[in-house]
């Protein structure tokens, strides 16, 4: 695969794991807060198996800034669909507004000189 696009795939696949380990206990309250924890700790160590090699590799050919950046970004687009189709939650104008925003930022990170 692609160097460049190798860390952009396993940062993705990350953030699903990290999405369901903070945000997909929301959908069963009634469960014991321990049992939140120490579901969201067994998922997010799958998370931290993609994260930290997807930074390894990526560090090659994105310096540290850029690679939070994309991080950052893929966070608002997982977490989007996932307040969208796992917690059936709707996003507003606000909400994608904020997310353009944030983007808009991201994107000079990656301008040059």
């Amino acid at each position: 695969m692609n160097p460049k696009v190798a860390p952009i795939v396993m940062l993705f696949a990350s953030n699903v794991f990290m999405t369901f380990a903070w945000y997909g206990h929301l959908k069963y309250k009634a469960s014991a807060l321990w049992m939140a924890v120490i579901a969201s700790w067994g998922i997010a160590f799958f998370e931290y198996w993609l994260a930290v090699p997807a930074n390894r590799i990526g560090s090659a050919v994105y310096s540290a800034a850029e690679l939070k950046t994309i991080q950052e970004v893929i966070t608002l687009m997982v977490f989007a669909g996932f307040s969208v189709f796992y917690l059936k939650e709707a996003l507003s104008w606000n909400h994608l507004i904020g997310f353009a925003l944030i983007a808009t930022g991201a994107a000079f990170i990656f301008r040059g000189g």
